[in-house]
């Protein structure tokens, strides 16, 4: 058995077998120290698992999408649409087998954008999205979509502040960061690492010069 550290992690691309969960890139990771694994512990409810995906489903499975250079910590978890028959319109909730079909009510795919930070014990309720670069606090539920850039906690999450000015957001997300590739990502890693958005514009210009020139 695999020694457990919370020095080491999964990389999800490593791992995920679910074809329902779409994992981009190769750099996405969950801290496993304290559990069973990603699919096994973190995503709850999701048809095409090993059980499961012997099912034939009688509704449309909500996907999860997990971006780049995601960070998941211990314990997180994520709910997903395979038990979604408790209809509050309804006078009774319990999940009647004979109308299983009629109760069922989809939330819509779960979407994680890249790099976005999961805290400790924080539960992802279905059908949200979770914008680039957003940070969730630990113990968190989020029961609503979080926006690009920032910082939610409590329970249910509420919005705390956004990590930079609405400015720095917008030009952050217009410059695709996450969809480079991977030497252009690597050459400008260093200015990433970093809050001077002056200089990563800089590093970003010299860069898409040298490489056009190069091109010709």
């Amino acid at each position: 058995m695999t020694n457990k550290h919370w020095s080491k992690f999964q990389l999800l691309h490593d791992v995920v077998q679910n074809e329902n969960i779409q994992i981009k890139g190769k750099h996405s990771y969950y801290s496993d120290c304290w559990d069973n694994g990603f699919e096994e512990s973190v995503i709850r409810y999701l048809h095409g698992d090993a059980v499961s995906k012997k099912w034939d489903p009688r509704w449309a499975i909500d996907k999860l999408y997990i971006g780049d250079y995601v960070c998941i910590a211990a314990e997180a978890i994520i709910l997903m649409g395979g038990n979604h028959n408790h209809r509050s319109d309804w006078f009774c909730l319990y999940p009647f087998m004979e109308d299983i079909e009629q109760s069922y009510q989809s939330k819509g795919p779960t979407t994680i954008h890249d790099a976005v930070w999961l805290g400790m014990r924080c539960m992802i309720m279905p059908g949200v999205t979770i914008g680039e670069g957003a940070i969730v606090a630990a113990n968190s539920v989020v029961t609503k979509d979080v926006e690009p850039y920032s910082v939610v906690a409590g329970s249910p999450a509420k919005h705390v502040k956004y990590r930079f000015d609405s400015d720095t957001v917008a030009t952050l997300l217009s410059l695709n960061i996450y969809s480079w590739s991977e030497e252009k990502f690597t050459a400008l890693r260093s200015y990433l690492c970093s809050s001077e958005l002056s200089q990563l514009q800089q590093a970003i210009n010299d860069y898409d010069l040298t490489s056009s020139k190069l091109i010709r």
